[in-house]
C-alpha cells in the first residue's frame, strides 16, 4: 500500500482540539508510516531482536501498536498480543506461559516486570518505547534510509500469539501463522466490499492492524480501551463525522451508547458504509437504531472467536427482514451464513474430544464446528486444550472437506447453534453456559431475549443454581438502579418477566429470579456476560419465586 497509494493517510492519531474544536490529528502518509516501521524495525534489530523471537507487546494503541506489529512482522519475529483488561492474575499467568524473550512496552509494563520478576522471567531483552500514542521515532527525519530486507517468512510460519478474552474460562494465546492473517485480510475485504481509501475507525485497538494491508486510513479513537464502557460518544461521533469515516467496528454495548446518543441529539452519520459490531449477540433494537443514524449505510455482524475470524456475517437488513421476530420467540440469533471458504457444521453436545463427533442434521442443537483458512490449528503451551477443541488429522467421513482441498482442521467453538433450511447459522449460546434442567437444556440466547423485551430491562442472564445445578433461575439487570432499591418496583417487574416467560414452553421453566445493578462483563468487548461468575454469585442469594399469580415475597434460593 506504502508503494500503491504512498501520499495517501494511513494513520491519524488524536493529539488536541484546534481552535475551531476540531479534533487536532497528526497525520502520517502510507510513505511515511512504512518509513516510522522501518525505524522500529531498525530500533528493534540493534537491541538483538531476531526471527523467531517471542515478543511481548505493551504499547498504547494507534501509531506505536501499528508500527510495532508490522516492525516484528518484518523482522520475523512473533508478537505476543494480551489484554491488559483480564486481571493481574490472569494477564502474568498469560506472560509466564508464553515465554517471550523481548519485552517491548511504554515505562508502565517494563515497571511491572521488574515488580513481577518470576511471570517475566524469560524476558533476557528489554525494549524502552515511550508512553504517547503520537511518539515517532523518526521525528522529521523521514528520508533517513532506514530500509531493509523484509524476512522471508510461509505461510505456515508463526506470526502472533493473541489471547482470548477468557470468559468462560482461562485466557488462551492463539498462535496463528501467517498465511491465515493474509486470508484474513482477504475475507473481510471480500465480505464487505472494503476498498483502499477509505477511512475506518477501529473501537478495538488489534483491528486496526487490518488496516494498512486493506488501505484503509485508521482514525485512532479517543477512548480507554482498558474500560471501553466509558466511552464518550460525542467524542467518537465528532471523529465519525468530521474526518468522513466509512467503516467502523465496535461491540454492541458502544454501539448501543453511541446510537442513543445520536438519537437523543437527532445526529446521524452520512459518511459510514458499514459498522461492524461483533463480541456479542447483537439485539434487533440496536440493528434498528443503527439504521436510524445510518442515512448511507448499513450495519453487520460478523461471528468468529479469536481461534477463528470471519466465519459468518449478517447485515441489518436480513435481522430486521427476516430473522427478528425469530429472536424475540426464543429461536436463537441468527449470525448469518458462512463467508466464503468457511465450512460451518454442527455436532452432538459432548465435553469430549474427536472420538465423540457426531454430525447433525439441519435444525437441531448442537456444538458450532468450522474449518477453513482463518481457522487456528493450537492454543500455545496448551496441549490439552488444543486436543478438546480441534479436529485435525484425517477428519470423520461427515467432516471431509470440500472437493480438492486436504484435511482440514476442525475449530470447536464452544458455542451452540444450528443451521436452518436456508444454510443460515444459528447461535444459542456458549456450551459452558447452557443449563441442563429436568426437563432438558435451556440455551442463554433462546431465554435471555424472551426477557430483554422487558422495557426496563437492560440485559439478563440465564444461569444455572440448585445443589445439583438442574435449576435455572435468570439475573435482571435493570435499565434503572432504582428498580433494585425500591420493593414495589422490584416485585412489579419480576412480575411482568413471569408473564413473559409463561408466553413460551421453554422460558415457563424458569421460576425463579435474581436482580442485580450490574452484570459483569468482559473488559475487551465490555458486552459478554460472565454468567458462570454471577452464578457463584447467585449462591445463598435471596432471589424471587417467579408464581403465575402472584409474586409477593424474597425466598431464599433452594
Amino acid at each position: 500500500m506504502a508503494a500503491r497509494q504512498p501520499d495517501h493517510p494511513a494513520v491519524k492519531i488524536p493529539r488536541g482540539r484546534t481552535g475551531a474544536g476540531g479534533i487536532d490529528y497528526l497525520t502520517l502518509s502510507f510513505r511515511e508510516l512504512d518509513a516510522e516501521v522501518d525505524a522500529w524495525a531498525a530500533k528493534l534489530a540493534a537491541r538483538g531482536v531476531q526471527r523467531g523471537d517471542r515478543v511481548l507487546v505493551m504499547v498504547r494503541q494507534g501509531l506505536p501498536l501499528i508500527a510495532a506489529a508490522f516492525a516484528l512482522f518484518k523482522l520475523g519475529a512473533v508478537p505476543v498480543i494480551i489484554d491488559p483488561g483480564m486481571g493481574r492474575k490472569s494477564f502474568l499467568a498469560c506472560v509466564a506461559r508464553s515465554r517471550p524473550r523481548v519485552l517491548l512496552g511504554i515505562p508502565l509494563a517494563q515497571g511491572m516486570s521488574l515488580l513481577f520478576r518470576g511471570a517475566f522471567k524469560s524476558v533476557d531483552v528489554r525494549v524502552w518505547v515511550s508512553g504517547s500514542s503520537t511518539h515517532r521515532l523518526l521525528g522529521d527525519r523521514e528520508t533517513v534510509n532506514l530500509k531493509s530486507e523484509i524476512v522471508n517468512s510461509a505461510a505456515t510460519d508463526l506470526a502472533a500469539v493473541l489471547f482470548t478474552s477468557g470468559s468462560t474460562g482461562a485466557p488462551k494465546g492463539v498462535c496463528y501463522e501467517h498465511g491465515m492473517f493474509e486470508a484474513q485480510v482477504r475475507l473481510i475485504r471480500e465480505t464487505y466490499s472494503i476498498q483502499p481509501g477509505e477511512v475506518d475507525l477501529p473501537m478495538l485497538p488489534i483491528f486496526a492492524l487490518f488496516n494498512p494491508a486493506l488501505g484503509m486510513t485508521t482514525i485512532v479513537p479517543e477512548i480507554d480501551p482498558s474500560r471501553p464502557a466509558t466511552v464518550d460518544p460525542e467524542k467518537i461521533v465528532r471523529a465519525i463525522r468530521q474526518e468522513n469515516v466509512t467503516n467502523t467496528f465496535g461491540s454492541p454495548t458502544l454501539w448501543r451508547i453511541i446510537s442513543r446518543h445520536c438519537l437523543r441529539n437527532n445526529l446521524t452519520l452520512p459518511s459510514v458504509k458499514r459498522v461492524l459490531m461483533a463480541g456479542a449477540p447483537v439485539p434487533p433494537g440496536l440493528f434498528a437504531d443503527l439504521q436510524k443514524i445510518l442515512p448511507n449505510g448499513t450495519a453487520h455482524s460478523p461471528y468468529g472467536a479469536t481461534e477463528s475470524l470471519p466465519v459468518a456475517s449478517i447485515s441489518a437488513t436480513e435481522v430486521l427482514g427476516e430473522t427478528a421476530a425469530a429472536t424475540a420467540a426464543g429461536k436463537g440469533t441468527c449470525v448469518g451464513r458462512p463467508v466464503a471458504d468457511i465450512q460451518v457444521k454442527i455436532i452432538a453436545i459432548t465435553d469430549a474430544p474427536r472420538t465423540e463427533i457426531r454430525e447433525l442434521p439441519a435444525g437441531q442443537i448442537g456444538e458450532i464446528i468450522v474449518s477453513g483458512p482463518v481457522v487456528t490449528k493450537s492454543y500455545d503451551e496448551l496441549p490439552e486444550a488444543t486436543t478438546l477443541a480441534k479436529i485435525s488429522g484425517p477428519p470423520p467421513s461427515a467432516l471431509t472437506p470440500r472437493p480438492g482441498g486436504s484435511a482440514a482442521t476442525w475449530h470447536r467453538m464452544g458455542d451452540l447453534g444450528y443451521i436452518d433450511a436456508l444454510g443460515r447459522l444459528w447461535f444459542c449460546g456458549r456450551k459452558a453456559e447452557r443449563v441442563e434442567t429436568n426437563h432438558g437444556p435451556l440455551y442463554t440466547e433462546q431465554v435471555e431475549p424472551v426477557f430483554n423485551a422487558h422495557p426496563d430491562v437492560a440485559r439478563t442472564a440465564l444461569i444455572a443454581t440448585g445443589h445439583d445445578g438442574r435449576r435455572p433461575a435468570i439475573v435482571v439487570e435493570p435499565v434503572s438502579r432504582d428498580v433494585v432499591a425500591t420493593p414495589s418496583l422490584r416485585r412489579k417487574l419480576v412480575r411482568e418477566l413471569r408473564e413473559l416467560g409463561a408466553a413460551h414452553p421453554h422460558t415457563d421453566l424458569i421460576r425463579l429470579a435474581y436482580l442485580h445493578p450490574h452484570l459483569p462483563v468482559d473488559v475487551r468487548h465490555n458486552a459478554k456476560i460472565h454468567r458462570l461468575a454471577l452464578a457463584r454469585w447467585a449462591e445463598g442469594k435471596h432471589g424471587y419465586e417467579l408464581d403465575k399469580r402472584e409474586i409477593s415475597r424474597d425466598v431464599l434460593k433452594q
